[in-house]
């Protein structure tokens, strides 16, 4: 069994008004991850201190880190990040499209591939807009040949992050007709994340192919979680499919 986590940290800004990333170190440590997709992370930005969030909390974890500024203004960063105790490589890292002629925050992704189970496990992190022509503009790019749509059909996979698009949306459900909502594939009911203090947004989600079995998806809402950021973390504990063992869903 394995277990990854995807947290929008909101720049390691509480609930409370304060800026600690050894918060959420403690509360990602909390799951014992073997994968961590954290979004919203501040890299020596004056508004926090210019402390490196990223290093900091992969630093404490004892993870290995891979990071994209989705925005940078001079020594400035902004973005996205994968963690992992695993030998990992990035594959690739860049900014996602918007519409044309709209002042939009910039976005981006991030994918690692990572040996999960002495196989390669693709993982895609990624934070996506809050309009939603932005994020199906979005989506199309992440599903399309530039991204996962390149991926080995055999390789386990993961789409993962702060996709800012309830169920009912049409992002989530462009992502739904090739991927499985790790949530759906879990019992019991489906576990909002946003906002942290009382949840009742589905906006963070973990979507994954036909070799990924889905063994247990919680919301980790600990005191702590509750004020560390404004979303809680999403954990998965997951298994492979071997390959003989059944014909899995693939991304074409």
């Amino acid at each position: 069994m394995y277990r990854i986590v995807t947290y929008n940290v909101r720049r390691c800004l509480g609930t409370d008004g304060r800026v600690e990333p050894k918060r959420i170190a403690e509360v990602i440590a909390s799951c014992d991850p073997h994968v961590v997709a954290l979004q919203e992370l501040d890299v020596r930005r004056a508004r926090t201190g210019r402390i490196d969030q990223a290093e900091a909390i992969a630093a404490a974890l004892g993870m290995e880190l891979h990071f994209h500024p989705a925005l940078r203004v001079f020594e400035e960063e902004y973005g996205d990040a994968i963690l992992t105790t695993r030998p990992s490589r990035l594959v690739k890292a860049g900014p996602l499209p918007a519409p044309l002629h709209q002042e939009l925050e910039p976005r981006g992704a991030l994918w690692v591939t990572a040996q999960i189970g002495g196989r390669p496990c693709e993982i895609v992190n990624t934070h996506l807009g809050l309009r939603g022509m932005e994020r199906l503009i979005q989506v199309d790019a992440l599903l399309g040949p530039d991204w996962i749509g390149s991926a080995l059909p055999s390789a386990p996979l993961m789409l993962v992050g702060d996709l800012n698009a309830v169920p009912s949306s049409r992002a989530y459900r462009r992502i739904a007709q090739r991927l499985r909502d790790a949530q759906s594939l879990s019992a019991g009911r489906p576990r909002p994340t946003f906002p942290s203090r009382l949840p009742f947004l589905r906006l963070d989600h973990v979507f994954v192919n036909g070799w990924v079995e889905v063994l247990r998806v919680e919301t980790i809402r600990t005191p702590l979680a509750r004020v560390a950021s404004d979303h809680l973390p999403l954990f998965v504990e997951f298994g492979l499919v071997p390959g003989a063992s059944r014909n899995p869903g693939t991304v074409h």
